[in-house]
């Protein structure tokens, strides 16, 4: 219903620019939340984007500008007069700033440090030589610092006379006089303590924090999982250089699953979205993983044409395999899927792995005897078998399962441990591997069995 109202709203706004209504077009969205202003400008056509931004009042226009795609933001800065420009950069929080420079082209980007004070360059700068992954890359230096010598009513009057300029004021952090992170104090703190009180007195020293190497994606576990809205992050000498906030890590959780759910679905991740990537940029992403697969499982094709004879004395057998080696792939599949988020949650680590594959072997058996008992019914009653095929089958099936979830289960952990992403050993790779596997014990099996 929200995106049918939105789409109907942007028509509509689209045929007040075609008819030059411009009052009208600025009078719907002035009172716009940023974001779904954002939304409009980002569906535009490049060229009435600028005109649609000029009809944002001042203030909105710089939120919605912090919001919009890389793509969009880089037409209107092409397009923007040197006071336009001015107007935007002066209203951007420093990670804004350095979150729309990564995605720049080079004349872009001078374009913009043209118009930035010193000082803001100098930060720019600074948070751009942290790696890319890390906690100092999407910090910002935005925040309020107090010192624990200050009475609450000193700390108010510095929240007034900086927080205009601060990304968060709800959290301050109380420094020395070199930087070094003392301890932090809210706002709520500040409010309910008497006018008199020393900061030192009502401050919290137990600080959670996280130096500017942090990987992103763990100091957005830290503020999920300690409710923050703002992790402090310190340099190597515990000095306080900067703050992740809440919609930052947002972000970045936002990014990682989106990555590790194009990985599982072996392809290489993309950072534009799906609408804005091209045909061959989504054929570049998605062959090289494909050609890989496709390769591997030609040892599939060998281990059939190497059990010919088998199959040419029993015919029947050939009916099921491809219920074994699905059956396979999907437990496997489940497997792998519930251990790489266990990982990626922090849920499991290396020293878990006996008590992961005993608890795998355990479900394994558990949903393999299902299974089994489920399908013996079915090849004596609906597929009519003889009793030592059907035999044959049920025992290939529980044993498919149990290797599928082995290996499932462990080649995340082990590619974890070696430094590697695990999503990269997920279904399509633990398939290909469980299917050959699977051939090899069903006509083994059968050859024991049937005496084939």
């Amino acid at each position: 219903m929200e995106n049918d109202r939105m789409t109907e709203q942007l028509r509509r706004l689209e045929g007040l620019l075609e008819e030059r209504k411009f009052s009208e077009a600025g009078a719907m969205v002035k009172d716009m939340n940023p974001a779904d202003a954002a939304v409009f400008l980002d569906e535009l056509q490049e060229q009435k984007m600028p005109l649609m931004f000029r009809l944002l009042p001042k203030e909105l226009a710089a939120d919605t500008f912090a919001y919009m795609s890389p793509e969009s933001q880089e037409v209107l800065v092409r397009g923007f007069s040197d006071r336009e420009l001015d107007e935007v950069m002066e209203q951007l929080f420093l990670d804004d700033t350095v979150d729309m420079i990564e995605e720049m082209p080079a004349n872009v980007v001078k374009k913009i440090l043209r118009h930035v004070d010193s000082e803001t360059r100098r930060m720019i700068n600074q948070v751009l030589n942290y790696p890319r992954d890390s906690a100092g890359s999407i910090m910002t230096m935005e925040y309020v610092d107090l010192k624990r010598g200050m009475t609450v009513e000193q700390a108010f009057e510095r929240i007034r006379r900086t927080g205009v300029e601060k990304e968060t004021i709800y959290t301050c952090y109380v420094t020395d006089s070199r930087r070094k992170l003392l301890g932090i104090v809210t706002v709520k703190d500040l409010l309910l303590a008497k006018k008199d009180e020393v900061i030192r007195n009502i401050m919290e020293t137990n600080i959670k924090y996280v130096s500017t190497h942090t990987d992103q994606e763990e100091a957005a576990r830290a503020l999920s999982k300690y409710d923050f809205l703002a992790l402090p992050v310190v340099d190597a000498e515990g000095r306080l250089v900067g703050i992740v906030t809440v919609d930052d890590a947002i972000d970045v959780i936002q990014e990682e699953a989106t990555e590790d759910i194009e990985k599982m679905a072996a392809i290489a991740p993309s950072d534009r979205p799906y609408m804005k990537t091209g045909v061959f940029a989504t054929w570049r992403k998605r062959v090289p993983w494909l050609l890989f697969l496709m390769i591997s499982a030609t040892f599939t094709s060998g281990i059939l044409a190497s059990f010919e004879g088998a199959l040419a004395a029993s015919m029947v057998l050939t009916n099921f395999i491809p219920m074994l080696m699905d059956t396979g792939g999907n437990s496997g599949g489940q497997s792998s899927a519930t251990i790489i988020r266990g990982l990626s949650l922090g849920e499991i680590q290396y020293r878990d792995v006996p008590k992961v594959l005993l608890k795998e072997c355990s479900v394994a058996m558990l949903c393999g005897g299902t299974l089994a008992l489920a399908n013996f019914v079915k090849l004596l009653v609906i597929d009519r078998v003889s009793l030592t095929v059907a035999a044959v089958v049920c025992v290939t099936l529980v044993a498919a399962i149990l290797v599928a979830n082995l290996v499932g289960s462990s080649l995340p952990i082990l590619a974890k441990r070696l430094g590697l992403d695990p999503t990269v050993t997920a279904s399509p790779l633990i398939t290909t591997i469980v299917d050959a596997v699977v051939l090899m014990i069903y006509f083994n099996v059968a050859k024991a069995v049937l005496g084939i």
